[in-house]
C-alpha cells in the first residue's frame, strides 16, 4: 500500500504515466523471491540435528548395537564429510573465497561436529585420553583452525576458538582444583584476559597482513567479549580493581573507536554497555555506604536519559548518515 501511494503521488505530479505505473506493478508482482538464506538455515539445522541424532543413537543403543559398530559408523560419517569437502574445495588463498553452490561448507561443519562426538565417545567408553584432558580439547582446536583457514569457513573458526578457550581453561583448572576445589580463581581471570587480548591481536594482524582479514570480525567478537567478561569478573571479585577498571576502559575506547571506523552497531554497544557496567560499579564502590538513596535514583534516572539520547544519536556516533 505504501508503494501504491508513492506511485499515485508521482502520477499526480506527472512524473510518471499510468502505463508506467502498471508496468511497475507487474514487475513487482513477478519479481522472484530468493530463498537462499532459508535453504542455508535449513541445511545448518539439518547438520545440527544429524550430529544430535547420532549422539542420541549412541546413548540409547549403546548396549544393543555394540561399541565397535557405533565407532565405525561415526568414523565413516566423519571421513565421508571431510572427503566430500576436500573433493569440492576451491584453491587456497589468503583472501575471502566465494561461496560455492556445492554443499562442501555444510559437509565440513558436519564432519567437525561428528568428530567431536567421536572423540567424546572414545574418551567416555575407553578413557582414550586418560588424565590428559587438555589434549582432548587441543586436538579439535588444531584440526578446526586448519579446516577454518584451509576451507575459509568462519563457522568452523568459531568452533576452533571455542576449543582453544576450553583447552586453556582445562590446562589451569585442575591445578586450582587440587588446591582448594575452587574454580573462581584469579588465574582463570588473568588467563581469560590474556587469551582475549591474544585473539584481538590476531584479528588486527589478519587485517594488517591481509591474511584472511574477513576472519577479524570473529576474532574481535570472541576476544572482545571474553576480555570484557573476564575483566568485569576480576573487577567484581578480586583486588586490583583499578587494573581491571583500566583494562575495561581501554577496551571500551578501542571498541567504540572501531565501531566508528567500521560503522558497527555491535561493537558500539559492546563498548558502551560493558564500560557503563564497570563505571557504575566503581562509582558506587567509591561512594560511602550511607549515601542518600536519592542520589542513586538520580544517577539511574540520568542514565536512562543518557540511554535515550544514545539511541537517538546512535547513527551519528557510528558515522552513518540519517
Amino acid at each position: 500500500m505504501q508503494n501504491l501511494s508513492v506511485l499515485e503521488k508521482l502520477t499526480e505530479k506527472n512524473i510518471i504515466t499510468v502505463e508506467e505505473v502498471a508496468k511497475i506493478n507487474i514487475s513487482d508482482s513477478n519479481q522472484p523471491f530468493s530463498i537462499h538464506w532459508e535453504l542455508r538455515l535449513q541445511l545448518y539445522l539439518g547438520i545440527t540435528l544429524l550430529s544430535s541424532g547420532l549422539g542420541v543413537l549412541i546413548y540409547k543403543n549403546i548396549n544393543t548395537i555394540g561399541h565397535n559398530v557405533l565407532i565405525g559408523l561415526l568414523v565413516f560419517v566423519c571421513l565421508a564429510c571431510f572427503y566430500y569437502s576436500f573433493q569440492h574445495r576451491k584453491p587456497f588463498f589468503w583472501g575471502e573465497i566465494e561461496e560455492s553452490t556445492n554443499l562442501d561448507d555444510f559437509a565440513l561443519l558436519g564432519g567437525c561436529l561428528v568428530f567431536l562426538t567421536l572423540e567424546g565417545y572414545l574418551h567416555y567408553q575407553y578413557n582414550f585420553f586418560g588424565t590428559r584432558y587438555g589434549l582432548a580439547a587441543f586436538l579439535p582446536a588444531v584440526l578446526f583452525f586448519f579446516c577454518a583457514y584451509y576451507f575459509d569457513h568462519r563457522g568452523v573458526l568459531s568452533m576452533a576458538i571455542t576449543a582453544l578457550a576450553s583447552w586453556v581453561g582445562i590446562s589451569i583448572t585442575p591445578l586450582r582444583l587440587l588446591k582448594n576445589n575452587d574454580f573462581n580463581s584469579q588465574d582463570i581471570v588473568i588467563t581469560s584476559i590474556s587469551l582475549g587480548i591474544f585473539l584481538i591481536i590476531i584479528g588486527g594482524v589478519s587485517i594488517q597482513k591481509k591474511l584472511k582479514k574477513h576472519f577479524s570480525f570473529t576474532y574481535f567478537i570472541f576476544g572482545g567479549n571474553l576480555t570484557f567478561i573476564a575483566a568485569l569478573s576480576g573487577l567484581f571479585t578480586f583486588d586490583l580493581k583499578f587494573i581491571y577498571g583500566i583494562i575495561t576502559a581501554v577496551l571500551s575506547y578501542l571498541s567504540i573507536n572501531y565501531a566508528r571506523t567500521k560503522h558497527s552497531y555491535l561493537f558500539l554497544l559492546m563498548g558502551v554497555v560493558y564500560g557503563y557496567v564497570a563505571f557504575t560499579y566503581l562509582m558506587f564502590k567509591a561512594f560511602p555506604n550511607d549515601l542518600d538513596p536519592f542520589l542513586y535514583m538520580l544517577y539511574f534516572m540520568l542514565s536512562a536519559a543518557g540511554v535515550v539520547l544514545f539511541l537517538i544519536k546512535i547513527k551519528e556516533i557510528v558515522g552513518l548518515k540519517k
